[in-house]
């Protein structure tokens, strides 16, 4: 027998439906890629969504055409996703900070028709296109006043684009597990592999992510997203926080210190969410500038290991509560907040630190699992590491035209590539990635412990733990280090502050100082190029018995 229930399929673009109906005069706040700071209401923001997705149709994008997008976060951004979604078509975000090679050979896999981008792109765009086939149309996403002189096929300002419909438009309806976006891993090995979202798995984790222990976003709040909408699915705050009807603060290009805290400030922000690398430079702001922040509660970090050093700066200098989380992209993307449950609730001090150093404890609709090498389930002890594995409505079941199978386990269980321990109460804790963990004599030691201890120090810029070829041991750890500008810490140093933090197996052989340590598209340290640079390292206990 089933239910008696309506009809109502869980379509992406009815999200700012409600906004607009339920919330209209709430404002998107939008640093502009042309410099002023624009303002507009959620219900005109649909207005101008319903003429995107009418010039769509007119130039005849049809259900399941990939749109792509490259653009930083601003208001016209946001309507692009939602008209491109009005239509059935998939938005298709791409990341800049990727080689061109790459963006080439995404955009060539997905066969995209159409792209929508920034001013700041274009001359990106214009190298793109000539290896991209199926490109038929670009809309830049500026006015006419704005737009630059270009060879891009079909190009207009996005603002003419709209102006050529008139809004008389009913978004499409169809079924919900319709692919609604696409997003390409960072491709760190091997190809990019793509992740392909549905209407059903961003609106049932849009719901999950404004759960009280999770993002925690209402009306009252003003939320903003400085992670890039291209980054991991905007980590689903393009549908969160309209749904919440929150206002919703964009920060554009300006992702230095200085440009964030302006937008935190002048905006009255109450919630933000980005990858540590940018509260690193916020707070290296803040503190040679003597600043405060009078409005922010708390901060979800995410997209890397949180270093401690932060979470202590954030609570204890500016009363900023720190939000851990962890996901990927394959999660749309959220997986764990580290909120405080009842029985973490009267830890204060290092006992809460020690607490919200873990990635935290997984919403309804995401189940975890850790297990050995032979997929025999492991206890959550809070020590015991092993694989980490997870499942749920809004986790990849197959990456876009089934690469990477292997990931996906027959039971249904997806492996993250992540080594966790998950203690008795579910909170999980991330101690490497798989192929980043260093096995010592048969043992495993976390490079990320190591890393996030060594930022600790006053002098350190930024550390990376990567192991390194041992006659006795198999592998040891080498502690790499960018110091502060200015600062002159020595090997020495950098031992003495570990001493007594970590168990004394777990103590790097030896630290080397860098200019400079590598990263991934998305501020990930990039270790395959460590490895590779330092492959035929010599450590001063190789020779010891």
């Amino acid at each position: 027998m089933l239910g008696l229930m309506q009809e109502w399929p869980l379509l992406a673009h009815t999200i700012l439906d409600h906004a607009a109906r339920m919330h209209g005069k709430r404002e998107v706040v939008s640093r502009s890629v042309e410099g002023p700071i624009h303002r507009i209401t959620y219900a005109d923001l649909r207005t101008r969504s319903l003429k995107l997705s009418e010039r769509l149709s007119a130039d005849g994008v049809k259900p399941g055409d990939r749109v792509a997008t490259m653009a930083w976060n601003t208001w016209r951004h946001l309507e692009s996703w939602y008209g491109i979604l009005g239509v059935g078509a998939i938005y298709h975000t791409l990341n800049p900070r990727l080689f061109p090679e790459q963006i080439a050979w995404i955009m060539n896999d997905a066969e995209d028709r159409m792209l929508f981008v920034d001013l700041t792109f274009v001359k990106l765009a214009e190298a793109l296109a000539p290896k991209v086939p199926s490109l038929e149309r670009v809309v830049i996403l500026t006015d006419d006043a704005h737009m630059p002189e270009t060879s891009l096929p079909g190009a207009i300002s996005y603002e003419n684009y709209i102006a050529e419909a008139d809004g008389d438009f009913e978004w499409l309806r169809f079924d919900e597990n319709t692919a609604a976006g696409m997003c390409y891993t960072s491709g760190t090995t091997g190809d990019p592999k793509g992740v392909l979202y549905s209407h059903r798995s961003n609106t049932l984790h849009a719901m999950m992510a404004l759960q009280p222990d999770m993002m925690n976003i209402g009306a009252a709040d003003r939320f903003m997203p400085v992670v890039p909408l291209f980054h991991a699915n905007g980590w689903t705050t393009a549908f969160a926080v309209p749904m919440a009807g929150a206002t919703m603060v964009m920060p554009g290009a300006g992702m230095d210190g200085k440009s964030v805290y302006e937008m935190l400030t002048n905006e009255r922000v109450t919630i933000t969410a980005a990858v540590p690398t940018v509260w690193l430079m916020l707070l290296q702001y803040m503190e040679e500038n003597d600043c405060k922040l009078p409005d922010l509660n708390h901060v979800i970090i995410g997209g890397a290991a949180c270093p401690e050093a932060v979470i202590r700066k954030f609570q204890n200098n500016y009363g900023v509560e720190v939000i851990h989380a962890w996901g990927m992209t394959e999660m749309s993307p959220l997986g764990t907040l580290c909120s405080m449950k009842p029985e973490y609730a009267g830890l204060e001090g290092d006992d809460k630190i020690a607490i919200q150093k873990k990635q935290g404890h997984a919403p309804y609709s995401v189940e975890m699992k850790i297990t050995d090498d032979d997929d025999n389930e492991l206890p959550w002890d809070g020590s015991t590491f092993g694989r980490l594995k997870v499942r749920g409505p809004a986790v990849s079941g197959a990456y876009y035209k089934n690469r990477g199978a292997d990931q996906f386990g027959r039971d249904g269980w997806f492996d993250t590539g992540d080594v966790a321990h998950i203690d008795e109460h579910g909170y999980m804790q991330i101690t490497d990635r798989s192929k980043d963990v260093i096995k010592s004599g048969g043992e495993w030691i976390s490079s990320i412990d190591i890393e996030n201890l060594a930022v600790g120090h006053p002098d350190v810029a930024e550390a990376a733990v990567i192991g390194v070829n041992h006659p006795k041991w198999s592998e040891r750890p080498l502690l790499i280090i960018v110091l502060k500008a200015g600062r002159t810490a020595t090997k020495e140093d950098m031992l003495a502050f570990l001493e007594g933090k970590i168990a004394k197996w777990w103590m790097p052989d030896d630290v080397v100082f860098t200019d400079e340590i590598p990263h991934t598209a998305t501020g990930k340290i990039k270790k395959t190029v460590l490895r590779d640079t330092f492959g035929d390292y010599k450590l001063p206990t190789a020779g010891r018995d």
